[in-house]
């Protein structure tokens, strides 16, 4: 896969030159893919990883950028661990009312709201 600059994403062979065109089905079909998807944010990559099962990379990538996107995958990702306390924490750096989704829920709603935002 190449990287397709900025706003771009590459996915089993098509060129998406806005991430709104890489839909949640598409994101979700992606998880078969040994790798995320080129161009993704560091938050919606995070979600990809927690996806596949991989909460540790997914908690390194949320951590990576402490941007208010970053923050909301950082609390969803302890809020998923049980570790309420601090997924509260998160959500209170992002001025984001602690979701009351079950994790499934919200890791759908983020990965919509991410992949609308590109």
């Amino acid at each position: 896969m190449l990287p397709l600059g900025p706003g771009r994403a590459y996915y089993r062979g098509c060129d998406f030159t806005r991430m709104d065109d890489l839909d949640l089905h598409a994101f979700r079909d992606s998880l078969a893919e040994p790798q995320p998807p080129v161009g993704l944010s560091p938050a919606l990559e995070a979600l990809w990883w927690d996806g596949k099962g991989d909460w540790n990379k997914a908690h390194e990538r949320a951590q990576e950028h402490e941007n208010r996107a970053g923050m909301h995958v950082h609390a969803y990702l302890h809020r998923k661990e049980g570790d309420q306390s601090n997924a509260e924490y998160w959500y209170r750096r992002c001025d984001i009312v602690p979701s009351t989704l079950t994790v499934d829920e919200e890791w759908e709603e983020l990965a919509r709201a991410l992949l609308k935002q590109g």
